[in-house]
């Protein structure tokens, strides 16, 4: 009787563990499928106009635009305001010049609005994922406060249990000495 009942107290704390063990592991599992889809993101087709709005955009936002840009400018100046008579293609009040940079101007604002626009979407989306990944691991830490708070009830259920178990074994324990004693 005795061994049976500590061998039923041994094989339900196995029970108890297994149980936690499997909670902890089916949640590192969960946990690991989030990070595969985060590390791992839908691709993000583009079409051949998107893909140079982006890349009209890198560029115009760049130095190597900006000092290219200034050295053309220069050398237009320069050339069309020392060049003697005839030979200056645009003279001073320069309205050819003028004319390109608002030809630039125009056309490079659109494009690089597109490709803002489309960076706004990817930042968008972005900002979805984020909070489906936050509320998700809102939801996963509730799910493992409750499962740990069952987990705690039922391992006190179990101590109380076992202790009431080794109560009665120590009052026949009890009991055999008083036996002995009297004998």
């Amino acid at each position: 009787m005795k061994k049976n009942a500590i061998n039923q107290m041994m094989l339900e704390e196995d029970n108890q563990l297994k149980k936690l063990h499997q909670i902890v592991q089916d949640t590192i599992e969960e946990e690991q499928l989030i990070v595969n889809n985060l590390l791992n993101p839908p691709e993000d087709f583009i079409s051949r106009g998107q893909k140079i709005s982006d890349r009209v955009a890198r560029f115009g936002g760049s130095w190597v635009f900006i000092i290219w840009f200034m050295c053309i400018l220069f050398f237009w100046i320069s050339y069309n305001a020392l060049a003697p008579g005839k030979a200056a293609f645009d003279p001073y009040p320069f309205i050819l010049m003028n004319l390109v940079l608002s030809c630039i101007a125009a056309l490079q604002a659109p494009i690089i609005m597109m490709s803002q626009n489309r960076q706004e979407e990817k930042d968008r989306m972005r900002g979805e994922n984020d909070y489906m990944i936050n509320l998700k691991a809102e939801m996963e830490i509730r799910k493992l406060h409750l499962k740990m708070d069952l987990l705690l009830e039922e391992q006190v259920k179990t101590i109380c249990e076992a202790q009431s178990r080794q109560f009665q074994m120590l009052a026949e324990i009890n009991a055999k000495l008083k036996k002995m004693e009297e004998k």
